[in-house]
């Protein structure tokens, strides 16, 4: 039978897309844009809408964010705080360990992106 088999890609709108795919590569080594291709390892993935009224991606104005998985939630946090990125946490974000560890960081362009460390019941 046919079916989806992932994500194939995340695009959007940025003023300058350039610097914002050379802060994506320099902030969390993904080379974007253009003909780039990421290899993303197997996982778990979440594909959902949220209300319209959500406060959960912050700005309301803001129409999507970005979850991209990573292996050590902590340690990506304080690298990326040694480049200046400003990170938010949230203890309520981390009631949960089944699912996992979260933080947020926003790229140039204000897109919220949220880190997530799998919980023992997401992998």
């Amino acid at each position: 039978m046919t079916h989806v088999t992932g994500i194939g890609g995340v695009f959007f709108r940025a003023k300058d897309p350039r610097s914002v795919a050379q802060w994506y590569k320099d902030i969390l080594d993904l080379d974007i844009g253009g003909e780039a291709m990421w290899r993303q390892e197997a996982g778990p993935a979440v594909y959902a809408p949220f209300k319209a009224d959500t406060d959960y991606f912050g700005d309301r104005g803001q129409q999507f964010m970005i979850n991209l998985r990573v292996n050590d939630l902590d340690g990506l946090i304080a690298m990326l705080k040694k480049k200046g990125v400003e990170v938010k946490t949230d203890p309520e974000w981390d009631a949960t360990p089944e699912i996992g560890k979260f933080a947020r960081i926003h790229d140039p362009a204000g897109t919220p992106i949220e880190l997530w460390e799998p919980g023992k019941d997401c992998t």
